[in-house]
């Protein structure tokens, strides 16, 4: 599974680890994060969000 990045303040969304914070489990994939999670270290909307290569 692909990590994804904030752009805002460069946290990592990591689906290995999940959101802890946010009650996301490990192992769940950016894409099936529902459309209204955000950032939970700046608040930033999903859709800011990009693909680390």
């Amino acid at each position: 599974m692909e990590k994804w990045e904030c752009p805002v303040c460069g946290y990592i969304y990591d689906p290995a680890v999940g959101d802890p914070d946010g009650a996301i489990p490990p192992g769940i994939a950016f894409e099936d994060l529902h459309d209204d999670w955000v950032c939970p270290e700046c608040g930033a909307g999903k859709d800011m969000f990009e693909r680390v290569a």
